[in-house]
């Protein structure tokens, strides 16, 4: 059995933002699971697991959130093209 968060919120808030309760719920599980793969403590299949989408699904979605889907350095990027 997963485990399950619950996180408390005012009830005004999906109205403020001019969603429904589940839009405004679905949104929030978004922004955790992409911060969370911004910051490297979540692989995109697992944030796509939380979320409950397909890892294509997630990725494409980055963009949105103004997050790159693969995240190098300069350095990294030419080591990489060096070794290719």
């Amino acid at each position: 059995m997963p485990y399950q968060l619950k996180i408390d919120y005012p009830e005004t808030f999906p109205d403020a933002l001019q969603q429904t309760k589940e839009q405004f719920e679905q949104e929030a599980k978004w922004a955790m699971a992409v911060k969370l793969f911004e910051l490297k403590r979540l692989s995109s299949g697992m944030a796509a697991a939380l979320i409950g989408v397909d890892r294509v699904t997630f990725l494409l979605k980055l963009k949105d959130y103004g997050i790159p889907m693969i995240d190098l350095t300069e350095e990294e990027l030419l080591s990489d093209l060096k070794n290719a």
